[in-house]
């Protein structure tokens, strides 16, 4: 005789307990890391005076509205570098949406032409 026909209570509450394990491993958020290194960016204040601004270890697969301009509209940061050991993707619109968008790798620069409000890191 089969083990699962002598007790399928057992089988059943051994079945029961994967799924949930599954269903509670799938429910606790993916924790972001953090990409190493410093993005830096220029942007104009309100006295229309270039201002330089910088993202410190930024998080990984999360989108960062650039916080100087990303309430101001028609107002992008430019000139970005990306001092971080992650690919970065600029984005000409906040929220990181839109077709808009540029990758620099890590290291790469791109001139005052490339405007941007908003950036996610691999």
């Amino acid at each position: 005789m089969h083990a699962s026909e002598r007790d399928p209570m057992r089988l059943y509450k051994t079945l029961l307990a994967l799924i949930s394990a599954v269903g509670l491993v799938a429910a606790v958020p993916a924790i972001a890391t953090a990409s190493e290194g410093e993005f830096t960016y220029h942007y104009y204040d309100e006295d229309g005076e270039i201002q330089r601004g910088e993202l410190e270890d930024p998080p990984s697969g999360v989108c960062v509205n650039i916080p100087e301009v990303i309430d101001f509209y028609d107002t992008y940061a430019f000139r970005p570098h990306n001092n971080t050991d992650s690919s970065a993707t600029v984005f000409r619109n906040g929220n990181c949406d839109g077709d808009a968008y540029y990758t620099l790798r890590p290291g790469g620069r791109a001139s005052d032409r490339l405007l941007l409000r908003s950036v996610v890191f691999s």
